[in-house]
């Protein structure tokens, strides 16, 4: 590999500034270079030809009293399960950076608008329909999903960003540098002490594997996306064409970009001293995880929006070649949308003959907008599944804002043996704290909590602030009958060998 590697059309190397003038409307060339001189800005970056679009919606930004600038809109594909059969739906997705405040317009195309809607809801962000077209205003960076009509399959995924204001440069040597157009690079192995950057209005058609390697980077605001995995070698084969695979390496930092995988976005695999920072990720195909950690710790994944088609966020022990322990994971200021499984879920896989230990996890300030998963085992928004003699301890779920999903449970705490996965039950689970949690809607099933025998329990759970539909569930609460437990106003089944279980 040569020292520096840009990849970029001859015309952006031979007038590189003059490509991010274009891109957004007259920014000045030290703008270009990452340096903020105006409070407003809006930078739209260009669709390379070849890619395809959507043509659902027609999207437009500005800055207020500005001109407006119309957003490529990139078909991005979801999946719908109907009758225990997939069914690919072309969804939307489009992006672009501001600072300040930014106007929104979205014309609709495809008939009449009845209803539109925002979500997260938490963020209140308030729609205005005029004919077939929303607009909104926004003053910070947002994850937004736009729905029109209540239709979550053909919606708009709308990611404003915040600027760059470090965007490294083509010549630098320590660079491997992708510049807008499409670049299809196979399996890409990235050395220590490199900075992968994928330029807005890029598309890199491939993977990252980052593998025995230390101080490495990969960012931008480009988008992510594969051809095949015809390239991937046999001792990597579990990658399984995932986006970015990062193994056995320390101080890794994602940030920044838009996968399309057709497996696991990205997997942390037997790694320490990872950061994961305003990755966003749409998926559709079968085991097409949004994060999935094995074996690594002192791991920091924040301002994400994760739907995918299996789960967005997963935390394990042994499997494939990973071994030892899992702990101090956060999970913060995310948005997660299950089309299958888990939008949470930590446990189920490990070391039956050497237990792992996973530990130390946060989850924090998030928001899950759906899951759908018509197998029981696999339900739960929020799930701690200790097997293969898994101790899964000290977590805590703070702040997380449970949106009306389509099927599944809002909690799922338990000590199992999944024969499928597992080769023995698990160990313990202990010491899980939910403080403010809530859930607005109607679909949620019974949740569970539940060991497995009197040595493999579940003990030392406190919810502190759970409110369902407006009502706090506390064991004090006003209207629960003496002889109810108050698990039971919940509607969360206790099953036996739980201990130590309180409602505040």
């Amino acid at each position: 590999m040569n020292d520096c590697i840009a990849f970029s059309p001859r015309w952006v190397r031979i007038f590189p500034f003059f490509f991010f003038w274009f891109s957004i409307g007259g920014l000045h060339a030290q703008e270009a270079r990452g340096q903020v001189v105006t409070a407003q800005q809006v930078i739209v970056y260009p669709m390379p030809g070849g890619i395809s679009h959507s043509e659902d919606f027609t999207v437009r930004v500005r800055n207020p009293g500005q001109s407006w600038r119309v957003l490529p809109v990139y078909l991005a594909k979801v999946v719908q399960v109907v009758d225990t059969k997939r069914a690919f739906r072309q969804s939307s997705m489009a992006y672009f950076d501001f600072s300040g405040t930014v106007e929104v317009s979205v014309t609709y195309h495809q008939g009449a608008i009845r209803s539109a809607g925002i979500r997260p809801l938490s963020y209140g962000v308030q729609p205005v329909v005029t004919g077939n077209t929303i607009t909104f205003s926004l003053s910070r960076p947002l994850n937004l999903s736009v729905e029109v009509n209540g239709d979550i399959f053909h919606n708009l995924q709308l990611f404003a960003n915040p600027l760059e204001t470090d965007r490294p440069s083509s010549m630098d040597s320590s660079v491997i540098y992708f510049g807008p157009g499409v670049h299809n690079i196979g399996l890409l192995n990235v050395p220590s002490n490199k900075t992968v950057y994928i330029a807005g209005g890029a598309v890199v058609q491939g993977q990252l594997l980052i593998r025995h390697a230390e101080n490495v980077k990969v960012r931008g605001r480009g988008i992510m996306t594969q051809v095949s995995a015809d390239s991937v070698p046999d001792d990597v084969q579990h990658t399984r064409s995932n986006g970015l695979t990062v193994e056995y390496s320390r101080n890794v930092e994602m940030s920044g970009l838009i996968l399309m995988p057709h497996k696991y976005s990205i997997l942390v695999g037997q790694s320490a001293g990872i950061t994961i920072r305003g990755i966003k990720s749409l998926s559709a195909e079968g085991n097409a995880d949004g994060i999935d950690v094995f074996c690594s710790s002192d791991v920091l994944i924040e301002d994400i929006f994760m739907r995918n088609s299996d789960d967005c966020i997963a935390i394990y022990g042994h499997r494939w070649n990973y071994y030892g322990n899992t702990k101090n994971v956060i999970v913060r200021g995310a948005v997660l949308w299950a089309d299958l499984a888990h939008p949470i879920l930590a446990g189920t896989h490990g070391d039956s003959k050497s237990p792992d230990t996973l530990e130390g996890l946060h989850f924090a300030n998030i928001d899950i907008l759906d899951q759908h998963e018509s197998q029981m085992d696999y339900q739960g928004c929020m799930s701690l599944n200790a097997g293969d003699d898994n101790l899964i301890r000290d977590v805590t779920f703070d702040h997380i804002r449970v949106e009306d999903f389509r099927e599944g449970q809002l909690v799922n705490l338990r000590v199992m043996y999944n024969k499928k996965y597992n080769m023995s039950p698990g160990r313990r689970i202990e010491n899980v704290l939910f403080k403010d949690v809530s859930y607005h809607g109607n679909s949620a099933n019974l949740s569970v909590i539940a060991g497995y025998d009197d040595s493999r329990s579940v003990r030392n759970i406190v919810f502190e602030n759970l409110v369902i539909n407006g009502r706090l569930i506390s064991d004090t609460m006003p209207g629960k009958p003496g002889y109810y437990k108050t698990s039971d106003m919940a509607r969360f089944f206790v099953g036996e060998h739980v201990e130590n279980i309180r409602f505040y």
